[in-house]
């Protein structure tokens, strides 16, 4: 009898010491829990907004009929940026017919026409977006008395255009015009868009940074 008692005891012995073995191999079947699965971030996050620019803008327009202006301004409240807008010494006629024609003539000529209360300078900012319509199948020729008045270099310049016909061709000639007129600027590719677009105008600013 106290054989077999010794005997069972030696058994119990060594089944506790098994019970008692690597505890990790024995955590390692059971299933992942929430303190024990790897973080890759919030399952709500979203990629993160792109950053503005730093440094300040200048946000210039030439507008006859007002469609201009209105793009000016709403890019204006999404950049921060100062605005400027560019008025003519001798204003352009309000009648649409006789605007044609002088406009016509001053593309013809390659004027520049004088613009009232330029300011010294503009070598506070870092960019200048600038907007006009379409006249004669390119930019207004105000547009380049702007850009020649001013040295550009280390500036990026960034044009917004809007017209009646929203014809391609002629905004790529405008583009030239303003490539051609900005000295030593880096110009952007320029955003073409109706006044009322928007939903352009905000993609274009958040695609370049220009947002606030």
């Amino acid at each position: 009898m106290k054989k077999f008692s010794i005997f069972f005891l030696a058994i119990l012995f060594v089944v506790s010491l098994t019970a008692c073995g690597n505890p990790a191999e024995q955590d390692a079947s059971l299933p992942d829990t929430p303190s024990q699965t790897a973080s890759t971030g919030d399952a709500g996050s979203t990629p993160d907004e792109p950053l503005a620019q730093a440094g300040k803008t200048l946000v210039v327009y030439f507008s006859w009929s007002s469609n201009t202006e209105k793009m000016a301004k709403a890019i204006q409240e999404q950049t921060g940026g100062d605005l400027l807008e560019l008025v003519p010494v001798n204003a352009y006629p309000s009648d649409y017919t006789e605007c044609t024609e002088v406009a016509l003539k001053e593309r013809d000529d390659n004027a520049r026409p004088q613009i009232k209360d330029l300011p010294e300078s503009i070598a506070e900012y870092d960019r200048v977006l600038i907007g006009y319509p379409i006249w004669w199948h390119t930019a207004p020729m105000i547009v380049g008395t702007f850009l020649e008045h001013y040295d550009f270099t280390g500036m990026d310049v960034y044009p917004f255009v809007q017209s009646a016909s929203m014809n391609t061709e002629q905004f790529e000639t405008s583009m030239e015009f303003v490539r051609g007129c900005a000295n030593n600027a880096t110009v952007h590719d320029g955003l073409f868009a109706s006044a009322s677009d928007t939903d352009a105008i905000t993609q274009y600013l958040s695609v370049n940074q220009l947002a606030k």
